[in-house]
């Protein structure tokens, strides 16, 4: 996603770099060179190798870097190089977009070294592999779930880090699609005329993704439905809601015309299931 290599590259980079490396300029012979002749322009240790992969990654040759970490740890499982070539080898499945093998491996990495000194990075690169796959609201939001979740985890696990502080900021973005869904489904009852339902979806969005956007639609939403369930009273509690909390709003416009009779709703054009020009009914001032 958008902040992917300024985040990524700042914090694995700075955090894995520490361990002594040797053997620069391994790939002399450019990106054809195959991995077998890099491993052999090493003196064939576990630094070599792995300084090899680091240089990979440098190109964003990102499966030549995944060779060479996994060879570290296939060849030299109790060198000091191993734990983190498994940590790089995970970063590489993960920018090649392949999340579910990212996560495999760093399942396997936290489960092996739970006191690795760089296990917060694998709890929070473990998150970003399904914050990177949410989607729109219009499809499953399972992924989203899941990616808030696992960002939850990183910030009760580890308060006080920047991965901490960037855990909660993606979260509010996983937030907000949580609740766009939410009202994608609300809109299809409402317009299938199954009221309840619809109450029961955008009561939740208000209730529980308070932080969010959709809430200001959510109560015209929700006022709308009132109204035509002749539940004016409701109705009036939950646009005075919205014009306290949101005055300046759009949303809030279109109740109060909905209410007030000669009111105009906002010019932008959100069609809302009740027209005010169709009800017969007037409500006067609440």
């Amino acid at each position: 996603m958008r902040d992917r290599h300024l985040m990524l590259r700042r914090t694995l980079l700075a955090a894995l770099l520490v361990l002594p490396l040797a053997g620069c300029g391994l790939f002399g012979g450019g990106a054809s060179t195959s991995t077998a002749a890099i491993v052999a322009r090493t003196d064939g240790s576990p630094e070599g190798i792995y300084a090899a992969g680091m240089e990979a990654l440098d190109r964003r040759e990102y499966q030549r870097a995944q060779q060479l970490f996994d060879l570290v740890d296939r060849e030299h499982p109790f060198s000091p190089f191993a734990s983190n070539a498994k940590l790089m080898s995970a970063y590489s499945d993960y920018m090649r977009n392949r999340y579910t093998e990212a996560q495999g491996a760093l399942d396997r990495f936290i489960q092996l070294h739970p006191a690795h000194r760089d296990i917060a990075y694998a709890y929070y690169l473990r998150a970003l592999t399904f914050y990177e796959q949410i989607n729109d609201n219009q499809r499953d939001q399972r992924m989203s779930e899941q990616a808030f979740a696992a960002l939850q985890d990183v910030a009760n696990r580890f308060p006080g880090t920047p991965y901490a502080r960037d855990a909660r900021l993606k979260m509010d973005l996983a937030r907000d699609h949580l609740a766009g869904r939410e009202m994608v489904v609300g809109r299809f009852y409402q317009n299938r005329r199954l009221y309840a339902a619809a109450i029961g979806r955008f009561r939740k969005v208000v209730d529980e993704y308070q932080t969010t956007n959709h809430v200001p639609e959510a109560l015209h939403r929700l006022t709308e439905l009132y109204l035509t369930l002749g539940l004016t009273d409701e109705a009036r509690r939950t646009a005075s809601v919205l014009g306290h909390n949101y005055p300046g709003s759009p949303w809030y416009q279109d109740s109060y015309a909905l209410l007030v009779e000669g009111a105009q709703p906002a010019e932008i054009d959100r069609p809302g299931f009740v027209r005010r020009a169709a009800s017969t009914l007037t409500f006067g001032l609440f």
